[in-house]
């Protein structure tokens, strides 16, 4: 359960990208706390699953097909979860895309897209989130960024990295601009997390080697974002804005994955 020092009562969250993973494990952390969530999903079909699961548990949810990569799509999602639930006070900009490929390989789709979906949906949704923040006095913006393009890079992923070393910069813009307004404006940095549909880690045996490099020895789950995520939602992080928080078991700390080689 999620620790009641991080308690949501009361609060609307919208979440994209929540029918599965990290976003899933987002919107279903939030309604334990308390959070009436509405989830915005590429594949309908998905998010309704999730929102059945959280309602199932107790909790309250709903879900929306939602292309959040167009803006008119992104002010779609914040007026239906205020025509859903009467208010907004948290978004949480999870949805991003990755279609893996070499510079030399990239078309000119691929990366508008990945640019659009991961790093322009962020300006399209605070920009329609901010008059109903107003209107609760506040409010937060949180996005799912990534330990890719901020702070590590790896071959075929210049544009997801591109894009999410864009989400930090908008962060630490948005915080700034926002604060007088008391809107929050943070970001969680995964690593390496164990995910449905995560390519890279399909393969046990790949998931293993990859574990090896990763000091806590294992790879993080979608909850350890989703308890991050509620943390600077809440009350408990009203005085943190700008920030993004690391969670991938100490993967980016060493200076050479040598060290990491077990002697």
């Amino acid at each position: 359960m999620t620790p009641q020092v991080f308690a949501l009562t009361g609060k609307v969250a919208l979440v994209t990208g929540g029918g599965r993973g990290i976003g899933a494990a987002i919107a279903s952390v939030f309604a334990q706390a308390g959070a009436r969530v509405l989830i915005a999903n590429r594949t309908p079909e998905a998010g309704d699953a999730v929102a059945a699961s959280i309602r199932a548990a107790g909790g309250t949810a709903q879900a929306i097909g939602v292309d959040i990569g167009r803006r008119e799509e992104a002010a779609r999602a914040v007026a239906e979860a205020v025509q859903r639930f009467g208010a907004l006070d948290i978004v949480v900009h999870n949805a991003a895309i990755n279609p893996w490929a070499r510079i030399e390989a990239l078309g000119e789709p691929a990366l508008r897209e990945t640019l659009a979906v991961n790093l322009e949906a962020c300006f399209w949704l605070a920009q329609a989130a901010l008059p109903h923040w107003q209107a609760r006095g506040g409010g937060r913006m949180l996005v799912t960024s990534s330990v890719t393009g901020p702070r590590v890079a790896m071959p075929g992923c210049a544009h997801y990295a591109a894009s999410k070393a864009g989400v930090n910069g908008f962060i630490r813009s948005a915080a700034l601009e926002l604060a007088g307004r008391h809107v929050t404006v943070n970001g969680v940095e995964p690593g390496y997390i164990a995910k449905q549909g995560g390519s890279l880690l399909s393969d046990p045996a790949r998931a293993a080697r990859i574990a090896r490099y990763i000091p806590a020895g294992k790879l993080g789950r979608p909850e350890d974002i989703a308890y991050a995520m509620c943390f600077l939602a809440s009350e408990a992080a009203r005085y943190v804005t700008g920030q993004t928080l690391v969670v991938d078991g100490g993967s980016t700390l060493p200076e050479s994955p040598m060290f990491q080689e077990q002697p």
